[in-house]
């Protein structure tokens, strides 16, 4: 309860800011992967369905992604530095998912191509941005992060 007092966060907020760090830091490696993949690795990767799928991505969607990758990052470092601009980065980086998303499930019908583990992945990855959302907004109101 004092540390709740005093501003300073427990031993889990650098745990889960670490995390979530790697996490989206892993999600942003993942990204480079994709944009930077030749054809034939694309195809090697996914098949000719599946990269013609990728190739088709409009620029906007993957413009989605970098921008829910990128913020997702700033907005770790951001919760490490104790910095309450965490919470605005964690909502630009849901908004570039569910953005991503509507894409890809709901547009062009990714989960026909990729099936049932790329739609499990994409609700992993949706829960954690929401679940990151509410925890930093939960610091704020602690005050471990100004």
């Amino acid at each position: 309860m004092s540390d709740q007092i005093n501003g300073k966060p427990p031993t889990s907020f650098w745990i889960i800011a670490g995390v979530a760090l790697a996490w989206n830091l892993i999600g942003m490696m993942l990204y480079y992967m994709q944009v930077s993949a030749t054809p034939e690795e694309m195809q090697a990767a996914y098949g000719e369905v599946g990269a013609d799928f990728i190739a088709s991505i409009p620029t906007w969607a993957t413009s989605a992604h970098a921008i829910a990758v990128t913020a997702g990052v700033l907005a770790c470092l951001l919760l490490l530095l104790r910095r309450a601009w965490a919470i605005p980065m964690f909502i630009i980086s849901l908004l570039g998912i569910v953005a991503q998303d509507v894409y890809s499930f709901v547009m062009a019908s990714g989960a026909s191509i990729f099936g049932t583990p790329a739609v499990v992945i994409a609700i992993v990855v949706l829960l954690v941005a929401i679940g990151l959302v509410f925890y930093s907004r939960s610091a704020k109101d602690k005050h471990w992060i100004e």
